[in-house]
């Protein structure tokens, strides 16, 4: 009996993750995730996948980002007919992220053809709105800590979902197979997250897929409410916007979560707080009824949610740009690649009084890496935009876990795994954790590249 990996996303960058796993007869995808960032990683989105999605018998999914379930609705396009196996709360969310993923793609496209701008005629969205919706139909919950198997036959496949952290739902998934443990780490979340659980801690496996975002650094160790408290108020003070660009799903509430308590504290001016992303706003709503999987209690969860100004509606948001008052603006995308954030771009990053200020890891070859880098301009819908603005970023507010906590979860196991294969990284992180791990580990590792396969025995 015979396992077979083959590393079609995820690997090299940390975007578009996939796994293909092959095991007693099922062909078992572990992720399905969108390719972002660098141009020549968003057209692999565009080509056909490499194995056919006719073939691939389930999904399986770590969590609700789009970089690990934005390319379902392709898939199920492209003929895949099988289950989509989640956590409820991956499920929730991903009822509002693929739809809105779906519509910005759309609304895109127009805008693109309506102000020809685009290279294609007509440019067209990867996928649609109504395409995104038909795949949410495939999606079956699974509980944390309950086997399930993946199949009929005694020889089938189990797999086991643990907490990862992260975000909401988020989970390493544990696949068993004829006496062999392979073991996903998904997105680790930080241990000390002052919301998310901490990721379970996990005995052994014999082979390990591990991601390594952070894998070749350490969070800023400062207090994130200090930071953003000296942002808020140097920046109010010469009369500007701190604009926000965050991902909708767990960072936007973070965010609030330490706007709440800076408030309640009065340690930043009575500024208006806007949340301009109808799917953080329903992320909100998710994020309460789902409770036992974050540390909040329900009080505290309604008064973080309550803090900002909801803004759903388009011309809500408009009247944001137009406000001259000082303001605080969260908006997504978290690392500027689309949605209401571009157009708040346009008008805020041009003047010095305003901050731009990011809230963690920032993907090579998006604006926000521009950004941060010092670029002069950024291009936003075929034009190019000033940037004199203050920008600065919030790292310490990552949901991944750093070099030295990925070191800590793997030192949880009790014998080392036969094979550590360190994925979602970029190729200096990747290099680094899989030195790390060798050196202090003494575990064997190995970086993959795009497409490479593996026979496990």
């Amino acid at each position: 009996m015979k396992m077979r990996i083959a590393f079609l996303g995820g690997v090299g960058t940390v975007t578009g993750s996939k796994y293909l796993v092959e095991a007693g007869g099922c062909r078992i995808l572990v992720d399905c995730g969108l390719f972002q960032g660098f141009k020549q990683l968003r057209l692999r989105n565009w080509e056909p996948l490499p194995v056919d999605p006719r073939t691939i018998d389930m999904v399986i999914l770590t969590h609700a980002h789009l970089d690990h379930t934005g390319y379902l609705p392709l898939l199920v396009r492209n003929g895949f007919k099988g289950p989509v196996l989640c956590t409820a709360a991956t499920r929730d969310l991903c009822g509002i992220l693929l739809p809105d993923s779906g519509h910005l793609q759309e609304q895109d496209a127009a805008f693109a053809n309506r102000h020809g701008f685009s290279k294609h005629r007509p440019a067209l969205p990867l996928y649609t709105e109504a395409e995104a919706r038909a795949a949410l139909a495939r999606f079956a919950p699974v509980d944390f800590g309950a086997p399930r198997v993946l199949g009929n036959g005694p020889t089938c496949p189990t797999i086991t979902f643990l907490c990862a952290g992260h975000i909401l739902g988020a989970a390493m998934v544990m696949l068993a197979y004829q006496g062999i443990v392979m073991l996903f780490s998904g997105d680790l979340g930080c241990p000390n997250d002052p919301i998310m659980r901490e990721p379970a801690a996990v005995a052994g496996a014999d082979f390990i897929v591990a991601e390594s975002t952070y894998g070749d650094r350490t969070h800023d160790p400062r207090d994130p409410q200090e930071v953003l408290a000296d942002v808020i108020i140097r920046t109010a003070r010469r009369g500007g916007t701190v604009l926000i660009p965050a991902f909708a799903v767990g960072r936007a509430q973070t965010l609030l979560y330490h706007l709440y308590r800076l408030k309640s504290a009065n340690r930043i001016p009575d500024l208006p707080i806007f949340l301009d992303s109808p799917m953080a706003i329903d992320a909100g709503a998710i994020f309460h009824e789902h409770r036992r999987d974050h540390r909040l209690g329900e009080t505290e969860c309604r008064e973080v949610c309550g803090i900002a100004r909801n803004t759903r509606e388009v011309e809500e948001s408009k009247a944001i740009d137009r406000n001259h008052v000082p303001a605080i603006v969260i908006s997504a995308s978290g690392m500027a690649t689309g949605g209401r954030v571009l157009h708040h771009l346009k008008v805020f990053a041009p003047d010095p009084k305003n901050t731009v200020l990011f809230a963690g890891f920032q993907a090579g070859g998006t604006r926000g890496a521009a950004m941060l880098a010092g670029a002069p301009q950024i291009k936003i819908h075929g034009e190019y935009v000033p940037v004199r603005s203050e920008v600065a970023n919030l790292d310490m507010l990552s949901a991944h876990a750093d070099a030295d906590e990925i070191m800590g979860w793997l030192r949880h196991f009790d014998r080392p795994p036969r094979m550590t294969f360190v994925t979602h990284g970029e190729p200096a992180a990747s290099d680094a954790l899989r030195h790390r791990i060798e050196e202090e580990l003494a575990c064997r590792c190995w970086v993959p590249a795009y497409r490479d396969e593996i026979e496990l025995t």
